[in-house]
């Protein structure tokens, strides 16, 4: 053990974000309690005995900075750290330390930690202890406010509580990763005063924005509170984990350099594998018309196709390839490149000329299809054993994830180019590409044919449909269908634990039970991705296989099996599939209505109308002079126009209202509309094949809208748009008595109800000023 005291971060050692004191008197309480609850066993003899101890020597209960100039009681400390972990675990295996109540000064260690921490190699990892100020300040800060938030108000916030120790093992030059778990048991929180309420809804929505700890810092300074007790951090391998969770980070947010993200993925396997010697290849199958194709650089990572290259045999290697593990998809190991393998695959011998001693080829399926192949290669001679494909086989689905998004990344270029040269223009803007082709024709091709096409003084109309609260319905839907996975798959496990007693159910119960308190706190991507890994790779194979053998179980297994076998149907999915089948039910009528709507409102005069699909529905109507140059435009079309909008609107929140007696999941929308008054100029944009707003000026337009789809109420948390209501969004009191006018007119024809809520806006970020009219609905009862 090391008595040593060091800091993590030796920048930060004079600097508190929270008031904070060294103090062993909650452990004292706890091994107290501890013996008053079980004062008859082996144990309490020892519990006993550490509080005899520290009742002698209090030496310990300073502040943390003379706690680590007087660490002269190791014995004290020893006693701390056997009463924190198991009996029989090694000192040289446990990566343990006991520190301050926010995490910093290192008072107490096993000798592993310390030689981890102090004198490996030690590179930055995503959230890792690092030593980079801002980012372990930042961390520290959610780490206080995470702790405040659980023990004072039982919420567990979206905090991040993952952190990762990384560096390179020397020994393979390959990456390690340790989770950090910080016990804060023996930590008490005093409070200053009254304790702050809080709204909880609001707050987590707040949470999971970029400014989100400086929002929360505001309603809860932490110099309300301060800290007593210390930490215990505990240090975990997870390197096989962590390379997983690697390869998944890079296919969900991949990077536009596909080369980029396959170097990613395989130097994520390699640490797989733990051995440097070992190296990887993929290589996805791409198809024209259902016949393979051979793209260069869609292929660049493949040992085969890079070695082949050179001899100028790249794409016959590559056909050859596709034919036949499409045809045989079966993985074939070359422990030695021999003469008799090189005669009968042919693309060996480049392999062997770059140096290949050892390769293996792994067909990867996607959906039962053959999508590419994962290769594995070595310039020494290996025998491919199993415990090397095992580390593997939880990054297999990925692999064939990645894969498959290249073949669609391929495909999607194909569909690229074909709207880029066949795209179907509105008519009420195609005379103006027709007038830039001729110009481009007349002019011998000296003109581009893609110009400059814009439409000056035009006037936007831009409305929005959004599906009330859907991330928090999505996530609601999601947690309470894998609670009802869970727990079915716990009643089976217990049911086969008492009738077929077995070591492996113990282990899957367990498994089980964490995910349960896992999925009851929050569910993040991660947890979803490794669950579902849990339930497919090692809870389903385990019970498909006990089935097999053993016909009396059966009867308790088959329910289970079947329920999660449904895919995206049947009672695994129960709350997900009413959830998205009410969703496109709002989104279809919404979409059939602005459909039809366009159709009526493009005889009123030609408009350029464009949906957006997001959770609900948006769409930017742009109308004026410049799109129908041989109609006169008025001002009376434009009032005309905004009286539609409104009218709508009306439509709009009445038909899905009316829906909600026919949706599995309950629904609502929220409904609202940016008057701008002023004319703007809009462009074509050839990169996304769309028209958007032209210059300066024109694009603080672009940037409201943006900004206020969220917006609150000045000096108030309360949400503009609300279910039921139209917020009719303004700058200028001309824009509200025009829109007051139409207000009054629909409230005649009862349409809407008769208040009007006049609303002063929160300052946006370089938006200030803004307004708003809030109408209700006359709803159909």
């Amino acid at each position: 053990m090391q008595a040593r005291s060091f800091y993590i971060n030796q920048d930060l050692a004079d600097h508190q974000l929270v008031k904070a004191a060294l103090s062993f008197e909650p452990f004292i309480r706890h091994i107290a309690e501890k013996l008053e609850a079980d004062h008859t066993s082996i144990k309490s003899k020892f519990y006993e005995f550490v509080l005899d101890h520290f009742k002698i020597d209090r030496e310990l209960n300073s502040d943390a900075q003379e706690a680590g100039r007087r660490m002269n009681n190791e014995y004290a400390l020893e006693l701390i750290y056997s009463a924190l972990t198991p009996v029989l675990q090694s000192e040289n295996e446990c990566y343990w330390a006991l520190s301050t109540p926010v995490p910093n000064l290192v008072l107490y260690s096993t000798d592993a930690f310390f030689q981890l921490v102090t004198k490996s190699d030690i590179r930055g990892a995503s959230s890792a202890i690092i030593t980079d100020q801002n980012i372990f300040k930042l961390q520290q800060r959610e780490y206080i406010y995470r702790l405040i938030l659980k023990r004072l108000y039982d919420f567990n916030s979206v905090l991040s509580n993952n952190m990762y120790y990384s560096y390179v093992d020397p020994s393979t030059g390959l990456s390690r990763y340790y989770n950090v778990q910080i016990d804060t048991t023996f930590i008490r929180i005093d409070v200053k005063g009254h304790l702050p309420e809080l709204d909880f809804e609001t707050l987590e929505n707040y949470l999971h924005e970029d400014d989100g700890l400086d929002i929360l810092s505001e309603v809860l300074p932490l110099d309300l509170f301060s800290f007593e007790g210390f930490s215990v951090i505990s240090l975990h391998d997870v390197t096989p984990t962590r390379a997983i969770e690697q390869i998944r980070e890079a296919i969900i947010d991949p990077v536009d350099d596909q080369k980029l993200l396959y170097k990613t993925v395989i130097r994520s396997l390699k640490t797989l594998a733990e051995n440097n010697d070992v190296h990887f290849g993929l290589l996805p199958f791409l198809k024209l018309n259902a016949e393979p194709v051979f793209d260069l650089t869609s292929c660049s990572q493949s040992i085969v196709i890079q070695a082949s290259k050179k001899y100028g045999i790249a794409e016959e290697a590559y056909y050859a390839m596709v034919n036949h593990y499409e045809r045989e998809p079966n993985a074939v190991f070359f422990s030695s490149i021999t003469e008799a393998r090189q005669k009968k695959f042919f693309f060996l011998k480049a392999l062997k000329e770059e140096g290949i001693r050892s390769y293996a080829v792994i067909p990867v399926f996607y959906n039962k299809h053959v999508a590419g192949i994962m290769e594995v290669y070595s310039e020494k001679e290996l025998v491919f054993y199993e415990n090397l494909l095992s580390r593997l086989e939880f990054a297999i689905p990925m692999i064939a994830q990645l894969l498959q998004n290249s073949i669609e990344h391929f495909n999607s270029c194909i569909d690229d180019v074909i709207k880029e040269k066949f795209t179907s223009l509105q008519p009420a803007v195609q005379w103006k590409f027709n007038e830039t082709a001729w110009e481009h024709i007349k002019n011998g091709g000296k003109a581009q044919a893609n110009g400059n096409i814009t439409f000056k003084d035009v006037y936007p109309l831009y409305g929005a449909i959004d599906i009330r609260n859907s991330t928090i319905e999505r996530n609601m839907a999601l947690q309470q269908d894998l609670k009802r996975i869970l727990k079915n798959l716990l009643k089976v496990l217990l049911t086969l634990d008492e009738q077929h007693p077995n070591e492996q159910w113990s282990a899957l119960i367990d498994k089980t039970n964490d995910w349960l308190h896992t999925v009851n706190d929050f569910v993040n991507t991660n947890d979803e991705m490794l669950l579902d890994q849990f339930l497919e790779n090692e809870a389903g194979p385990a019970l498909s296989a006990y089935r097999n053998t053993n016909a009396e179980a059966a009867g308790v297994i088959e329910p289970y099996l079947k329920m999660i076998g449904q895919e995206n149907s049947g009672p695994a999915f129960k709350q997900r599939n009413r959830l998205e089948i009410s969703m496109q039910m709002v989104n279809t009528a919404v979409n059939n209505y602005f459909e039809r709507a366009q159709r009526t409102i493009q005889q009123v005069y030609p408009c350029y109308f464009e949906k957006i699909r997001t959770d609900g529905v948006e769409y930017d109507l742009y109308i004026g002079q410049a799109i129908a140059p041989r109609r006169p435009f008025s001002t009376d079309i434009l009032r005309q126009m905004r009286l539609w909008q409104l009218t709508s609107m009306i439509d709009v929140t009445r038909l899905t209202h009316d829906l909600q007696e026919e949706m599995p999941a309950l629904l609502r929308t929220t409904q609202m509309i940016f008057i701008h008054s002023m004319p703007i100029d809009i462009s074509f944009r050839n990169d996304e094949r769309r028209f958007d707003v032209e210059g300066a000026y024109n694009i603080r337009y672009e940037v409201i809208k943006k900004r206020i789809d969220k917006v609150c109420l000045k000096d108030s948390e309360e949400r503009l748009t609300q279910p039921g209501k139209i917020a009719i969004v303004y700058f200028s009191e001309a824009e509200a008595e025009e829109q007051l006018g139409y207000i009054k007119k629909l409230q005649k024809d009862g349409l809407l109800l008769p208040e009007v809520e006049h609303l002063d806006l929160e300052e946006l970020q370089g938006v200030a000023g803004l307004k708003a009219l809030r109408v209700t609905v006359a709803l159909n009862e």
